[in-house]
């Protein structure tokens, strides 16, 4: 008789990391190679994400209220999924709305928005591994510049480091699910299938907790 596959590769993956890290492209690699759903964020078709770019203070909260709700809208749809029969992946974590909130809202948008943040996290699925991909700031720039989209020109230096520290700071304290640390900095899962072959295998060992992957350089 055929043994089943890993819990991880039939239930819920979020993949998450700072902008240009390259979440997207692994979620797709993964969903591919498990035979799994694959979910997307809809980053690109915020209308107010060019906008907050060139004028934060004035778009942050308009952006971030976008973002949260069409997230609730599309993964309030995996608690009515079977999440065992066949897995999900993700390239975002719900609970990552939260980092960016922090970081540009004013305080009394930031007050407001976690009242409609509680309404809406009590509703939804929590992974069964989050993926937490990283790289450093240097990386994350020739990423980005790699990727040539026109509103992410003016993302500076600095707010790439803000964005980065951000996210350590949240996943040091991340305890809702079991967590998979990656540096990705000097490796590519999408190019080198030995990579993210790699990646799988840590995956299908990941345990409670957190643990940390630095994958040889293939």
């Amino acid at each position: 008789m055929p043994q089943s596959p890993p819990m991880r590769r039939r239930g819920y993956i979020a993949v998450e990391g700072p902008i240009g890290v390259g979440k997207t492209s692994l979620a797709q690699a993964l969903a591919r190679e498990l035979g799994a759903r694959l979910m997307l964020e809809d980053a690109d078709n915020n209308p107010f994400l060019p906008r907050f770019y060139q004028d934060p203070d004035k778009y942050a909260f308009p952006a971030q209220l976008y973002f949260l709700l069409t997230r609730h809208n599309q993964q309030r749809e995996l608690k009515q999924q079977d999440l065992f029969t066949q897995a999900t992946v993700a390239d975002y974590l719900f609970a990552k709305d939260k980092i960016f909130a922090a970081m540009n809202l004013a305080p009394d948008e930031l007050k407001l928005y976690d009242n409609v943040y509680k309404l809406l996290d009590a509703q939804m699925a929590k992974p069964h591994l989050v993926v937490y991909v990283r790289a450093t700031i240097e990386v994350l720039a020739e990423r980005l510049r790699k990727r040539n989209r026109d509103f992410e020109r003016h993302i500076s230096f600095d707010y790439l480091e803000r964005v980065s520290s951000a996210y350590r700071d949240f996943f040091f304290y991340y305890d809702e699910a079991p967590l998979l640390v990656v540096d990705t900095t000097e490796i590519d899962f999408v190019a080198n299938p030995e990579d993210l072959g790699q990646l799988i295998r840590e995956i299908d060992r990941a345990g409670p907790g957190t643990q940390y992957f630095v994958p040889r350089k293939s």
